[in-house]
């Protein structure tokens, strides 16, 4: 699979539940340079990542239900795309849908993951989640 397959099994597996560990490198790294303030900006291995994201899926169950306005821009690197698009999410929490933009910058070998850079809209989410208030004061 090229980098745009990859990305479109992702988009299949956030909708259907979640990223599943197959299309991770064992070495994977995962960069969010916007985290949540006490979160990791990055991770390493894909068996530290699969940990941070059940907790977090765990901490946070929004279901993502559609994955729209997605363009996709080529690199010079057949291998990495730098992707923009929304994930329209429903919080239990909350109990209405809401919508995020995010900027991804994915690099895959051989199938996977190597390399995933995700620059995430952090007042969206903490909205979705019904925790803007707790974002605000976090940045106090």
């Amino acid at each position: 699979m090229n980098a745009i397959e990859v990305f479109e099994r992702i988009v299949a597996q956030w909708l259907s539940g979640g990223l599943r560990a197959d299309l991770l490198a064992e070495d994977v790294v995962i960069e969010m340079p916007f985290a949540l303030p006490g979160q990791p900006t990055r991770i390493v291995g894909r068996d530290q990542f699969v940990t941070f994201n059940a907790a977090g899926r765990t901490a946070v169950p929004l279901r993502i239900e559609e994955c729209r306005d997605v363009s996709v821009l080529e690199t010079a690197d057949p291998e990495t795309i730098v992707v923009e698009y929304e994930l329209v999410t429903r919080s239990p929490v909350v109990g209405s849908r809401s919508a995020a933009r995010f900027i991804g910058i994915l690099t895959t070998r051989h199938g996977q993951i190597v390399h995933w850079r995700e620059y995430q809209n952090l007042p969206a989410m903490a909205a979705a989640m019904g925790r803007l208030p707790g974002l605000v004061e976090a940045f106090d």
